[in-house]
């Protein structure tokens, strides 16, 4: 957990706070505590009020977390100085923006700030002795546009060390009351981080109140998306960012069930599906479009439309490993292919989205042309999918529905032996209801036998049967 450098006149804000502290102490009157989890047990802190200029936003709070990725630069001089006004004023632009798309500000940060203007401030924030809110960066963020000079803040002990202020944060985002939840991303960097500090998949789980499973499953996401994210990178260093992926939690999610779902049958249909699926999630197709992408996808042979293998050479049959001299089998060409046209999408999709002024107006174009193409040939795919399997569906509906038919004349047998047994049959309802099938199964044997020369065993009955019921 990273130790960051006392803030700029901390030792001067210290005493301020512990003269406030203090004074509430000793004031003899009502005082204001909250209470906060701090390794398995309940501390109550003190609350005071304190200038909201003097306050600092937490660089490592985990509402912003992926979000910082937004402009790399930025986010550079944020990590060398955290406490410089560029760097607060960068967290507080990315507290008030859209965590799936930080170009745009957030509607529920206006909805708080709405909040905070008609009821003012309900829940107390909670700040560090030296002034950095653990808890409340928002609130603070909304309240300094509402013009207001004062927060009422909880002040944690100053033996806080910055992994018990990440602990505390965490604590208090997992409480089921809290109001508004960190992003999909921020979440799976708290796990992560979580997991980095020595805690295990039960714990971690019972604390986010997921099952271990799904804790699994969050864990491979995030080391997909961050392995995206490498190869995406140019020989300028730029890539995609851990924003770039907020929205796409049911679509990776649904990537990961297929995976596991076929990694054990066949390895390589499961990487090719999931760097297919990858593409399309990236070219931001919806969830239900990207669901035609799977085992009758590759079967009908539909990833022959896409742009498979991109401009990368071809891959060679074997890998060495290196310091072993060993050479183990390569990827197969399904997989290398996919995986090159994949990594060219990241690339290019990495060079558009960063608007970097060094790509140069024709080469923009170029990457936009590319990425244009490229969505058109996987809508084309998809679309032919989606087609044929809703083909199949047909083909399937009336086989399905003939045996959902039986299943329910085997329990009418049933039914009927226990009526009969209980003397409680009502013998017309019954003998209507026989006619009835009857006259189903007449207009059944019509359309069954029309066009089928040599009929199998079970039509070929129907239509026997059929037809002795019209000799009679």
């Amino acid at each position: 957990m990273r130790e960051f450098p006392a803030p700029p006149r901390a030792a001067e804000f210290s005493e301020l706070i512990s003269k406030k502290v203090e004074e509430v102490q000793t004031s003899g009157g009502t005082r204001e505590t909250v209470s906060v989890d701090w390794n398995g047990q309940q501390a109550h802190v003190e609350v005071i009020d304190l200038p909201l200029n003097s306050l600092f936003y937490n660089p490592s709070t985990h509402r912003v977390r992926a979000q910082r990725s937004h402009d790399a630069e930025r986010d550079e001089a944020l990590d060398k100085d955290p406490w410089s006004a560029e760097s607060q004023d960068y967290l507080g632009f990315l507290l008030k923006a859209d965590p799936e798309n930080t170009d745009l500000r957030d509607k529920n940060f206006d909805a708080l700030k709405d909040s905070l203007d008609q009821f003012k401030q309900n829940d107390p924030g909670l700040v560090t002795r030296h002034g950095v809110l653990v808890n409340g960066n928002t609130r603070a963020a909304a309240l300094r546009e509402l013009g207001a000079q004062s927060m009422r803040v909880g002040v944690l002990p100053a033996s806080f060390t910055w992994a018990d202020i990440n602990a505390v944060e965490l604590s208090l985002q997992l409480r089921k009351d809290h109001r508004r939840d960190y992003s999909y991303i921020n979440r799976l960097i708290a796990m992560e981080e979580q997991a980095a500090l020595g805690r295990t998949p039960e714990q971690i789980a019972k604390d986010f109140r997921i099952q271990v499973r799904t804790y699994h499953q969050e864990r491979w996401i995030l080391s997909t998306i961050r392995e995206l994210n490498e190869r995406s990178r140019t020989g300028g260093g730029r890539g995609l960012r851990l924003v770039d992926w907020e929205g796409a939690q049911e679509r990776l999610k649904e990537l990961h069930r297929l995976y596991v779902k076929l990694e054990t049958v066949d390895r390589d249909q499961a990487e090719v599906l999931k760097e297919l699926r990858l593409a399309a999630i990236l070219l931001d197709f919806s969830k239900t479009d990207v669901r035609h992408i799977n085992e009758d996808f590759l079967k009908a042979g539909f990833e022959r439309q896409l742009p498979m293998g991109g401009t990368t050479a071809v891959q060679p049959q074997t890998v060495s490993i290196p310091g072993l001299g060993l050479e183990v089998p390569a990827a197969s060409s399904a997989v290398a292919e996919a995986r090159a046209m994949n990594d060219e999408i990241l690339r290019t999709a990495a060079a558009v989205r960063s608007g970097g002024s060094d790509l140069g107006d024709e080469r923009k174009a170029a990457a936009q042309g590319f990425l244009d193409s490229t969505e058109k040939a996987f809508d084309e795919a998809i679309e032919a999918a989606g087609r044929s399997a809703r083909l199949r569906k047909r083909k399937q509906l009336a086989p399905a529905r003939l045996a959902e038919a039986s299943a329910s004349i085997d329990q009418c047998v049933n039914d009927l032996v226990q009526a009969r047994t209980s003397r409680s049959l009502d013998e017309e309802a019954f003998d209507d209801a026989v006619v009835k099938l009857r006259g189903s199964l007449l207009k059944l044997a019509q359309q069954a036998g029309r066009g089928l020369p040599q009929p199998g065993d079970g039509v070929a009955w129907l239509l026997e049967a059929v037809a002795a019921e019209g000799s009679q």
